[in-house]
């Protein structure tokens, strides 16, 4: 098989609908109240979603960015489990076709080579979660989300959207409150450093599908780890949607990197709210990239809470033809002598749209702070379209502050010049946007390094719909 013929079969493929569960489509209390019952929940976390649900329903739906007139929510299924065991802790216990779609994405070997752990999630359910002894020895914990409110129900009530995203922040956070479905928990004890990774996968099969996993990550002070996330989605005709939440807190002199490949399917809509809390001295790193989907609307965000915290984020967005890609960051520098870099890369083709969105706050106390956002995007042709939109607000003078925009086109000397050297102008284009993504694509984990350069060379011959 062809490398392109993989790579398309890696993310378009689809299995059959096999559930042991499965909501009709539409939202309504009674599908909250059936997917609380389903997972066997505290009555807390069944109040907790109802509430939710009474502010989703107030809530308007956002009038800037990208256009969401075409997501009908009462056509979305809400919750299905697949007909699989859950969290099971060998590949031999998940079943052949799930099994197979995880191999397709290179799950297995990459946790043989160099992960710490690794959770899958298909639709609703976990299906595999395990992590290496020695991991678990250090007293950190890796869970199913799931699995994490039954076995650590206070740390979750403590942590679980009450200080980094509240359920009133927008309509698809409150959505998200009301209708989430497993995901992970990690906890790292102070002084615990972790050398390898750990990883979830989340993948959708249904067709017209929510899916809302929940990633709640807790790193205790003077601790390190790596937590990659990769998502993609089977390609059907009628729309799905994607409302995650990623809240990570950094306590102090911790590190954390996080590190997502987003690749959904072109009919998907892709609205993921994440969001850290970083304490005295800690550091967050923000590496990702979104391909695919209809339309999406991510933007990393950074909490700088204590002095001489620091956020880097390095992120990359694709656009092709009926694409839009609303991304970016947004970061809240709340104490002194903190620091944020901000490095954004858009590719738009064939009529697509990118939009960097950010906000940068530097609040009246944060004296001395430090903060540079630099935006680069590139069109491959002229009906494309590519924005800058950032918002700066600074309470005083006594911090530096930059931003830099580009906006440009593959120059036809640029071109001429590298088919002068032997090169076709396939080659010659290919090298060129090698070249402008460079920066963002070695800081990734290598199995989506190698997964995102050659996406976007399907992308720049045409090959993908």
């Amino acid at each position: 098989m062809k490398i392109n013929e993989r790579i398309q079969e890696m993310f378009e493929h689809r299995n059959p609908d096999k559930h042991k569960y499965k909501l009709e489509p539409g939202l309504n209390e009674d599908v909250v109240r059936n997917i609380s019952k389903n997972k066997n929940e505290p009555e807390w976390m069944l109040n907790f979603r109802l509430k939710a649900l009474k502010i989703y329903k107030e809530k308007e739906i956002p009038k800037w960015g990208a256009d969401l007139s075409n997501l009908y929510p009462e056509n979305i299924v809400y919750y299905a489990v697949p007909d699989a065991k859950q969290n099971a802790k060998s590949w031999d216990e998940v079943p052949e076709d799930i099994k197979n779609t995880f191999k397709k994405l290179g799950i297995p070997e990459a946790e043989q080579k160099y992960l710490a752990g690794v959770g899958t999630q298909y639709d609703s359910t976990n299906v595999y979660h395990k992590i290496k002894i020695e991991i678990e020895k250090k007293g950190v914990i890796f869970e199913d989300m799931d699995v994490a409110l039954q076995k650590y129900p206070e740390l979750v009530k403590e942590y679980f959207m009450t200080k980094c995203i509240p359920i009133t922040l927008h309509k698809y956070v409150a959505l998200h409150a009301a209708v989430w479905s497993s995901g992970t928990f990690i906890y790292v004890p102070e002084n615990v450093k972790l050398g390898q990774p750990l990883q979830a996968y989340f993948r959708m099969n249904t067709s017209g599908f929510g899916q809302f996993e929940h990633t709640l990550i807790i790193l205790d002070k003077n601790s390190e780890a790596s937590y990659i996330e990769g998502c993609s989605s089977a390609k059907y005709e009628s729309p799905s949607l994607h409302a995650g939440c990623v809240e990570l807190y950094v306590k102090e002199g911790a590190r954390l990197r996080y590190s997502s490949a987003e690749n959904w399917s072109n009919n998907t809509y892709n609205l993921n709210t994440k969001r850290a809390i970083v304490e005295k001295n800690g550091i967050i790193e923000w590496i990702t990239s979104n391909m695919g989907s209809k339309v999406s609307m991510v933007y990393p965000c950074s909490m700088l809470k204590g002095e001489n915290a620091r956020a880097d984020h390095l992120s990359i967005g694709y656009a092709g033809k009926n694409q839009e890609q609303d991304i970016g960051a947004k970061i809240y520098h709340l104490a002194p002598n903190t620091t944020s870099i901000v490095k954004s890369k858009s590719i738009s083709k064939d009529g697509g749209i990118t939009r960097y969105r950010g906000i940068l706050y530097v609040a009246k106390n944060a004296l001395n702070s430090k903060s540079k956002v630099q935006c680069d995007a590139l069109m491959m042709d002229n009906i494309s379209k590519s924005d800058t939109i950032p918002v700066i607000e600074v309470k005083q003078d006594k911090s530096s502050i930059a931003h830099e925009a580009t906006v440009g086109k593959i120059s036809q000397e640029q071109i001429f010049y590298l088919m002068s050297r032997g090169l076709s102008e396939e080659q010659a284009t290919q090298m060129i946007v090698n070249g402008f993504i460079e920066p963002i694509v070695k800081e990734l984990p290598i199995e989506y390094a190698v997964e995102l350069n050659r996406l976007i060379e399907l992308e720049m011959e045409g090959s993908l719909g």
